[in-house]
């Protein structure tokens, strides 16, 4: 619960806006997509999930050192 109020930056505070809208126009709409998807965009501020926010989209790199390999070439004429 106390991660909930931690690390608000503003592309975190404009996505949770723009959920809350989507909310908003799923109501006045009576559109159940609309609805889902807001919640969506919502949940996902205020929980601090996503693939960028969380760096979920980091790949990781393995560094083995020693394991070069000479690579001969062919001349092609």
């Amino acid at each position: 619960m106390k991660n909930l109020l931690k690390n608000w930056n503003l592309m975190r505070v404009i996505r949770l806006v723009f959920g809350v809208y989507v909310i908003v126009q799923g109501v006045s709409n009576r559109d159940m997509s609309y609805l889902l998807i807001g919640t969506l965009f919502t949940l996902m501020p205020i929980f601090n999930i996503g693939c960028c926010s969380t760096s979920g989209c980091v790949t990781r790199t393995t560094n083995k050192a020693g394991t070069t390999e000479d690579i001969s070439y062919e001349e092609v004429r």
